[in-house]
């Protein structure tokens, strides 16, 4: 085994499903440890920089961190909660000596925490648990410790990585302790823990040089900027190094700009061994995955294996009649070219040619994250028009196999019934149910990824709201036949023009309506859903007509029932195989791939 390369270092990982607060403990952690001086500013959840995360509350983005304790500087990696962006955990994992495994004190473990938590298992990081809001009133603290006892060993833990530190935190005030009645001061018994648990990293600094490059960032000064761990050797400003490409390729160049973390910053330092969380500026074309090493003793790293993309969407350029409207780029080149550095620090995203050049098929881990993707690049300024998330499927043994997930679902008892069946609609299969008494039932299900396009609205419609779910990955299985698609056709409109009181008035009764009065319109554009299984071609621009005969209720108020909102996640969940979401700064609309009526194949026919 190698030496301990640096004893004043510890790396370490946190691990967490969405919500549980890792952001908020993070922010603690740099308060409590001096990175911020008594009158700087400070946004709340720091670590969440990017506009979409601190609104949705996520992480997408996995980032670094450091922090001072005692002579220690302890580097701190988040982590993406959602399984969706995986491709970001792999990487963070290889960075780290450790992981912090933090759980609602209510929740308990949730399956995206399984996901991360069985990657960390598999590369033997000793874990630190830390149970989180400990101050909620439906705290649960030794049925949820219970809970993590029989995740680890349903996830083949050894003997030491049970014997994980408990530790109990709010992290909203910013305290810990090691017993769940009794309130703790601050965060000291964590970074104790950290410091105890957590082995400092090995490596050899007197070795030739390898750094594993784990993410990039980019800078409009100093171009791409690779983010790794020294894994042996050392490296200072203007050594000459060579760059092992995942081809096989190498290519030397020189270290121009070394930087090491303090908080939220980067500090600009000469030198770093073994050891050390860094970032090498100036090194064009380096990807993910590469290895930085000596110019004599070309040693690299194995690359980290990733899990494959599961989904696919065609993003294409916009083709409506308002096309070019509100935005800033749309053509296929710029296009092409966001995707392609979209591609350099997301590695879990594959891009494929289309028959068309003005369409792109891109591949990823779920629709959540193709979502952001064209969330982030409609704020951007891009117009664009998207399909239906479609499946990866592969040909193996002689046959069509297709992604299977693993669905759980925490609902209301009054409402399991609804859930189950619209999940067997979809072809799931129930593999557990637990009722702890609460009111709340947990239901586990495999179901074939296809079942859950469109799933989650239908869930959030048939709960009320009060269902929470979550789903991962599970293996390749045999095609499992087909499913329904969305069983309502769509109200489309026949004409250009603007939206009318009037005519939306008298279509109410046809179906749920869409779009607001005064809303232009085009030929093609749905407007509403039909209450029944075919499409139907409407004229929505329709005025009433001024007449000298009036009757006596003819200028009475028109009440409008206000129209259903589609957010970017419906959009895409709500359209069948013949539509598109077009996608621009100020707005979502849904379309008809083709636009005129008299060229459209009839639905229900």
């Amino acid at each position: 085994m190698s030496p301990v390369a640096n004893p004043l270092r510890r790396n370490v990982a946190i691990i967490a499903h969405v919500d549980h607060g890792k952001t908020t403990l993070v922010d603690g952690m740099l308060h409590q440890s001096g990175v911020f001086r008594a009158n700087e500013r400070v946004a709340e959840r720091a670590m969440d920089s990017n506009e979409l995360e601190r609104e949705r509350g996520i992480t997408i983005l996995a980032k670094n961190t450091a922090v001072h304790y005692k002579d220690l500087l302890i580097n701190i990696v988040d982590t993406p909660g959602h399984a969706d962006f995986g491709g970001e955990v792999e990487r963070t994992l290889s960075m780290v000596d450790g992981v912090m495994l933090l759980v609602d004190a209510s929740e308990g473990p949730l399956p995206q925490t399984r996901f991360v938590l069985r990657k960390a298992l598999e590369r033997r990081l000793p874990p630190i648990v830390v149970i989180n809001k400990i101050d909620r009133p439906d705290a649960r603290p030794q049925e949820v410790l219970n809970e993590i006892y029989d995740l680890f060993i349903d996830l083949d833990a050894n003997e030491d990585q049970l014997e994980f530190p408990v530790l109990y935190t709010n992290a909203k005030t910013g305290t810990a302790s090691l017993d769940p009645w009794i309130a703790g001061e601050d965060l000291r018994p964590l970074f104790e823990a950290i410091v105890r648990h957590v082995p400092p990293p090995r490596g050899n600094p007197a070795a030739p040089l390898q750094l594993l490059v784990a993410n990039l960032d980019s800078s409009d000064y100093l171009g791409r900027i690779a983010i790794g761990r020294i894994f042996n050797g050392r490296v200072k400003i203007g050594d000459a190094v060579a760059v092992c490409k995942l081809d096989t390729a190498v290519h030397e160049t020189k270290v121009t700009k070394l930087y090491a973390f303090e908080g939220l910053k980067r500090i600009d330092i000469q030198e770093a061994s073994a050891g050390d969380i860094v970032c090498l500026a100036g090194i064009a074309e380096i990807t993910i995955g590469e290895t930085i090493t000596d110019v004599e003793h070309r040693f690299p790293i194995p690359p980290v294996a990733i899990d494959e993309p599961t989904v696919s969407m065609i993003f294409g350029v916009n083709t409506s009649p308002m096309a070019g409207r509100d935005g800033q780029y749309v053509t296929s080149r710029q296009l092409r070219d966001r995707l392609d550095r979209e591609l350099l620090g997301n590695v879990s995203i594959r891009l494929e040619p289309t028959d068309s050049p003005e369409q792109v098929n891109v591949v990823g881990r779920g629709e959540l994250q193709l979502s952001i993707l064209i969330e982030m690049m409609r704020r951007e300024g891009f117009e664009i028009q998207v399909s239906r998330p479609d499946i990866v499927t592969k040909h193996m043994n002689g046959g069509i196999v297709e992604p299977v997930e693993e669905l759980v679902i925490d609902v209301p008892e009054d409402h399991q019934g609804v859930v189950i069946a619209q999940v067997g609609e979809r072809k799931g299969m129930m593999t557990k149910m637990v009722n702890n008494g609460s009111g709340r039932v947990r239901l586990e299900f495999r179901i074939p990824a296809r079942g859950l396009i469109g799933f989650r609205s239908q869930f959030m419609t048939d709960t009320k709201g009060t269902g929470i779910m979550n789903h991962i990955f599970a293996s390749w299985e045999p095609w499992h036949g087909a499913i329904p698609a969305r069983a309502n056709g769509a109200l489309v409109a026949d004409r250009a023009g603007v939206a009318t009181s009037y005519a939306i008035f008298n279509l109410q009764e046809r179906g749920e309506i869409f779009i607001d009065p005064a809303t232009t319109v085009y030929e093609g554009m749905i407007i509403g859903e039909n209450a029944r299984p075919s499409d139907m071609d409407v004229n929505v621009t329709k005025e009433k007509k001024q007449t000298n005969m009036r009757a006596s209720s003819a200028d009475e108020a028109i009440r409008l029932i206000p129209p259903r909102r589609l957010g970017l996640e419906q959009a895409i969940e709500f359209i069948n195989d013949d539509e598109l979401v077009e996608v621009t700064p100020s707005s979502i609309r849904l379309r008809k791939k083709i636009m005129a009526s008299n060229l459209r194949p009839r639905r229900g026919d």
